[in-house]
């Protein structure tokens, strides 16, 4: 038969000994140790680059909206230089007809919004995975993280939810980035 063994004191102090025995904050096991894919400052300098690029991104979106509410909602484009197609003068800064065009030569902003706002975006993605590989989130976050830089205002919403969460997990955690 066997013989009962007496309860260990780690065990009932409730000590992690690497068993999964229930369930502790956020719905994580208690027992499973939290490991992350990289250093502390390795993660932070991540979270930063995603911070700066979630503003900046979330700011382009904001004049992607603008813009195309001008030029769908009024048919106009804005330009920076260039000849009033109409009174031949110099044109300066602004908004001007986008059929026919309200503006010859010049710089179309509209379109240079455009550009910035997609490589920007593509930029914005590699930080959200970058970080999403370094905290090893599930995917589902992943996908949460890359909505922020479409959907208007998100980026914003997120940015500081992630930002809350990553420093509350490297606080809860001082243990899991220590690798090398």
């Amino acid at each position: 038969m066997i013989d009962p063994k007496p309860a260990n004191p780690a065990t009932a102090a409730g000590t992690n000994t690497g068993t999964n025995t229930g369930t502790g904050p956020a719905g994580k096991s208690a027992g499973r140790k939290r490991r992350f894919g990289g250093t502390a400052a390795q993660i932070r300098s991540t979270l930063t680059f995603y911070k700066v690029l979630a503003y900046l991104t979330g700011t382009m979106l904001l004049l992607l909206c603008a813009e195309l509410a001008a030029r769908y909602g009024f048919g106009q484009y804005l330009f920076a230089g260039g000849t009033n197609a109409v009174t031949g003068q110099p044109f300066g800064f602004g908004f001007a007809d986008a059929e026919p065009p309200g503006v010859l030569g010049g710089v179309n902003l509209s379109v240079a919004v455009l550009i910035v706002h997609g490589w920007m975006y593509v930029v914005y993605l590699m930080s959200n995975f970058r970080l999403w590989s370094l905290m090893r989130w599930p995917f589902l976050k992943l996908v949460l993280l890359a909505l922020g830089g479409v959907v208007p205002f998100l980026s914003f919403i997120v940015e500081k939810r992630v930002h809350a969460e990553v420093e509350a997990e490297l606080a809860a955690n001082p243990q899991a980035p220590l690798r090398y």
